[in-house]
């Protein structure tokens, strides 16, 4: 069974870092796309970033408009692990952040292209 565990949300202020973690057990994560999305109250679950094995060691990164350049997807495969260091939050990235596996396309950017899904960790920007 492939479990996902979110960490490393939290409440900061405007223009302050957070680097969220997702340690994928009961799957190894090298050949699939790890992802991370967003959900605010009261909206839809949203791409943020996804990591897509293009095939042998090549990854490619894709990120959402409005968090391209602040926002960094990464792994460490020797640790099943993904993450998401985010730089210069505002208030507008407050939202359940959750991680996701699965065998996608490029440039994935729908909930339906993943099949397993963490938990989620909150993040709350203040102004």
């Amino acid at each position: 069974q492939v479990r996902l565990v979110e960490s490393g949300g939290g409440l900061v202020q405007a223009g302050d870092s957070l680097r969220l973690a997702c340690v994928v057990s009961g799957r190894a994560i090298a050949t699939y796309t790890v992802a991370w999305f967003r959900q605010a109250p009261g909206k839809e679950r949203d791409f943020v970033s996804s990591h897509h094995w293009r095939g042998a060691r090549t990854y490619y990164k894709y990120y959402e408009d409005s968090v391209k350049g602040r926002f960094t997807i990464s792994r460490d495969n020797d640790r099943n692990t993904v993450y998401l260091q985010m730089n210069s939050l505002k208030p507008e990235d407050t939202a359940t952040y959750y991680c996701a596996t699965g065998r996608t396309s490029e440039d994935a950017r729908s909930t339906t292209d993943y099949e397993d899904w963490g938990q989620g960790t909150q993040v709350t920007v203040s102004s």
